[in-house]
């Protein structure tokens, strides 16, 4: 996407780093080069106020879900590692989950059958 004008900042890299200024993670002089760019590209722009009134919906619909802890601790570390440059296991958070998920049944079917 891009209006085909020339901007000091790209319109694909602004892209690329949408998520980054919607949730505020990035240094304020990248931010204000986005603010810019925003001003005079209007597919950007238009872009930009779809992808934040998707994440105002989501908020809305889903943010009152309490994330188990667990799962929690798995992310923000894995996120740690990412952002410290090391080397993310290829493993599958989703199928760790659900093989723990799926132990803890199996561990109180047993108890259930008792009772």
């Amino acid at each position: 996407m891009s209006c085909g004008e020339p901007h000091e900042t790209d319109c694909s890299e602004v892209l690329d780093h949408l998520y980054e200024f919607l949730d505020h993670e990035m240094p304020d002089s990248d931010c204000t080069k986005f603010e810019t760019h925003f001003e005079e590209c209007s597919p950007c722009l238009e872009k930009y106020g779809l992808e934040q009134a998707v994440k105002k919906l989501v908020k809305r619909c889903c943010g009152q879900d309490d994330v188990p802890t667990d799962l929690r601790s798995k992310v923000m570390g894995r996120i740690e590692l990412i952002r410290s440059g090391q080397s993310v296991p290829d493993q599958d958070v989703a199928a760790q989950a659900q093989a723990q998920a799926q132990t803890q049944t199996q561990s109180q079917a047993p108890k259930l059958r008792e009772a």
